[in-house]
C-alpha cells in the first residue's frame, strides 16, 4: 500500500505525540511518588497498598491530561468505551509496575525505601510506561474518520492513508 506521508513526517508526529504523553507522563510520576511515599513512608501501609492507591490517583491524572492535550485530536464520539479501555489498560499497567515491586521486596527481599522506589517508580513504572504508550494510542484514543494529513494526526507506524 501507498504510504500517505512520507516516513520523516510520520516519524516526526509520533516523537511529538511521545513527548507529549511524556510530560503528561511527567506529571502523573511526581503524583504516583509523593502517594506512594506518604502512603509507604508516612502513613505505613503495606508496599504494594501504597503502589496500588499511588498508581490510581496517577491514572486519574493521565487521563486528563492524555485525553485534553496529547490525545485531544483523536476521536471522542466513544467516551464509554474510551474511559474503560483507558481503566482496563491502565490496570495492566498498574500490575506490571505494582508485580515489579512485589517481586523486588517480597521475592528478593530488598525491602528498603530506596530499594521499593527504584523497583516501583523506575524499573515498573518504566516498562508499565511502555506499555500504556502503545495501548493507549493504539486502542484508547483511536483516530476520527477524518484523513490523518487533514488534521494533522501522525499515522502510526507500518499504516496506510485512509
Amino acid at each position: 500500500m501507498k504510504e500517505g506521508r512520507p516516513l520523516r513526517d510520520r516519524v516526526r508526529g509520533v516523537a511529538r505525540e511521545a513527548a507529549k504523553f511524556g510530560t503528561v507522563g511527567a506529571f502523573g510520576f511526581l503524583v504516583n511518588v509523593v502517594v506512594f511515599n506518604v502512603c509507604s513512608q508516612v502513613l505505613g501501609l503495606a508496599p504494594i497498598r501504597s503502589g496500588v492507591i499511588a498508581t490510581s490517583a496517577a491514572i486519574c491524572t493521565n487521563y486528563v491530561g492524555n485525553r485534553y492535550w496529547t490525545y485531544r485530536h483523536r476521536d471522542r464520539s466513544g467516551r464509554r468505551r474510551e474511559i474503560a479501555l483507558f481503566v482496563l489498560f491502565s490496570c495492566v499497567g498498574m500490575v506490571i509496575e505494582n508485580g515489579v515491586l512485589a517481586l523486588s521486596h517480597y521475592g528478593l527481599g530488598l525491602t528498603s525505601p530506596l530499594a521499593d522506589n527504584l523497583a516501583k517508580n523506575v524499573i515498573g513504572l518504566g516498562m508499565g510506561s511502555l506499555f500504556r504508550f502503545w495501548s493507549y494510542r493504539t486502542w484508547v484514543f483511536r483516530r476520527s474518520g477524518r484523513a490523518p494529513e487533514a488534521s494533522g494526526e501522525p499515522l502510526p507506524v507500518g499504516s496506510a492513508a485512509r
